[in-house]
């Protein structure tokens, strides 16, 4: 038995020479880096809302690079037809992204929001950020924004996908941002500023293509809440979506 051991061994052994000494310097690694990309929107939506105003929403995230580093696009906003006012920009953010763990990146960059006119004075802002997949196959972002005045704002989001055949889906998805300081220039009151749930059906017609139907309620938080209030105005919104989640 044990010289059977040592022919195993040695063939072995052999055969482990006879390969290093066929491999060429110039061959390539078993698996190289590559460089890719996508466009993906997450929502491409007309919205109706409880106030009977139609908005149109986008948001959007493009990359470009590697599974350990990429250059990212992100950028959300939304018009409302037909009230005079200009399109509201959430975000537009060029970042850095870096691989930190299977599932998890950690993205640095600047961005800019606000209202999209001439005369409008844009919110600058750097931006921190982790997106990835927690337990149980949340998709989470969370970001951390500090503009120029030193004023700090939190925005997390996550999302879950029920599968409910090979190819619909049943998507909640909730939005929370908070104010962690006081922003006179912007108006903003330290506290929750902000809470958005909404719930997509989704059907794919093709991997890169699918459109859904959904609803969503909205809810000003806190120090804004009441401040609305003050004035009168709405503190809720509802309303119905209709769009489509595309990529390529």
């Amino acid at each position: 038995m044990n010289s059977i051991k040592k022919s195993i061994l040695l063939v072995g052994t052999l055969s482990c020479f006879s390969t290093q000494a066929q491999v060429k310097p110039e061959w390539p690694s078993p698996v190289p880096e590559i460089i890719t990309g996508q466009v993906f929107f997450d929502r491409l939506e007309l919205t109706r809302t409880n106030a009977q105003e139609n908005r149109a929403v986008w948001d959007m995230q493009a990359w470009y690079g590697s599974d350990y580093h990429r250059a990212v696009f992100k950028s959300e906003g939304e018009n409302t037809q037909n009230d005079g006012k200009p399109t509201d920009l959430e975000r537009a953010e060029l970042l850095y992204g870096y691989l930190i763990s299977p599932f998890w990146s950690f993205q640095v960059g600047a961005g800019v929001k606000g209202e999209l006119s001439s005369e409008s004075n844009l919110e600058e802002y750097a931006v921190f950020s982790f997106s990835g997949l927690a337990p149980y196959w949340f998709e989470m972002e969370n970001s951390l924004r500090i503009n120029k005045e030193g004023d700090i704002q939190f925005v997390g989001e996550a999302e879950y996908e029920w599968l409910l055949s090979q190819t619909s889906y049943l998507q909640p998805r909730i939005e929370l941002v908070a104010n962690i300081t006081d922003s006179e220039k912007y108006d903003r009151e330290s506290g929750f500023s902000d809470i958005r749930i909404g719930l997509r059906y989704r059907q794919e017609i093709a991997r890169e293509f699918a459109p859904y139907i959904g609803v969503y309620w909205s809810e000003s938080l806190g120090n804004k809440r009441d401040k609305l209030k003050r004035l009168g105005e709405d503190t809720s919104e509802k309303g119905i979506v209709i769009g489509a989640r595309l990529w390529f």
